[in-house]
């Protein structure tokens, strides 16, 4: 079946509450950002409306919605990115911890714990956002060969397992980035493009095992995202039962805005967290194959991007380095 511990998996997820936390605030708060910005966009194109008669009100309160829907997605692209990776990055470092067998050190907090680690093995944080940005791009090549291979499936009723299979694939390659991070992070590298190079070559040739367990992740988030999505739901539908009125709907769009959040913010975690646990267990020993180094590179540019920053940081290949010494 699958090759990590759920219980464990949960156990992790929530003894790393303190970023659960914050993963729900930045969710939310960029959510309620998209709705402010496209509602006062379009409060602000119905009052412009008026002035002209072409259009009307109507036409450029749509207008207006979508200016402010595109101006808060161009001010908040970088920045989430930004935000929402480095609160993953801390994250990420505890559960290394977490999964290793080990606490944090020192009684810290693992916040503290966590920006120490990030600081110490990135020393920048362009350094981690370049790296996270280089490996999706190579995620981004694969996933879309893959998509587009299973689209073109000439085989009548197999449209839907092949949209499926698609799901499950991009999910095993959504969270490589997380993954390599986590690698980088338990190798203790202080050379992370050459140790990102070398956790995508692993991370591909272990590919079957990686997607076999993605599967089974794809059915129990769905099944975990509709209970807690029921879960936060209640209250919402109490709060629309209680406030009559306008307010009450705004109450009931924010509660729902915090139901997608939290689930966001727990779900994800648990599927890294799992992930990680196949991955560090089953690259135990295994050194980069130079062949999958090879097909990457001829395949994405992202990835002979990640090569050339990885040779320019140690001057050279490592292949002949074990990964896990």
């Amino acid at each position: 079946m699958w090759d990590f511990e759920i219980g464990r998996t949960l156990g992790i997820v929530i003894r790393t509450w303190p970023f659960v936390i914050l993963r729900i605030i930045v969710y939310f708060g960029i959510t309620v950002a998209y709705i402010v910005a496209t509602g006062a966009g379009a409060g602000v194109g119905y009052g412009v409306g008026h002035i002209f008669d072409d259009g009307g009100p109507l036409s450029f309160s749509v207008w207006g919605g979508i200016f402010g829907f595109g101006l808060v997605s161009m001010l908040l692209f970088w920045l989430r990115e930004y935000i929402l990776y480095m609160v993953k990055a801390g994250h990420i470092a505890v559960m290394v911890q977490l999964i290793d067998g080990r606490d944090v050190p020192g009684g810290q907090s693992q916040i503290a714990y966590a920006q120490g680690v990030v600081r110490e093995r990135f020393v920048e944080a362009n350094v981690l956002f370049v790296l996270d940005q280089l490996i999706k791009g190579v995620v981004r090549v694969i996933t879309g060969l893959i998509g587009g291979f299973a689209a073109v499936l000439p085989i009548p009723g197999l449209q839907g397992i092949a949209k499926f299979v698609n799901s499950v694939i991009r999910m095993s390659l959504t969270y490589v980035d997380e993954i390599i991070l986590g690698y980088n992070i338990r190798v203790g590298s202080t050379v992370p493009f050459e140790t990102g190079r070398q956790g995508v070559v692993l991370y591909a040739q272990n590919g079957t095992t990686m997607l076999k367990n993605a599967i089974w992740l794809t059915v129990m988030t769905w099944v975990l995202g509709a209970i807690v999505f029921f879960l936060t739901l209640a209250p919402a539908a109490a709060i629309l039962y209680a406030m009559p009125g306008q307010l009450a709907g705004w109450a009931f769009v924010l509660a729902i805005v915090f139901a997608w959040a939290f689930i966001s913010a727990f779900v994800e975690p648990f599927v890294i967290a799992a992930l990680m646990q196949v991955y560090f267990r089953v690259i135990e020993g295994q050194v980069p194959d130079p062949e999958w180094d090879t097909r990457l590179a001829e395949s994405s540019k992202h990835f002979r991007e990640l090569k050339d920053k990885a040779l320019a940081s140690v001057g050279g290949s490592r292949w002949d380095r074990s990964p896990t010494a």
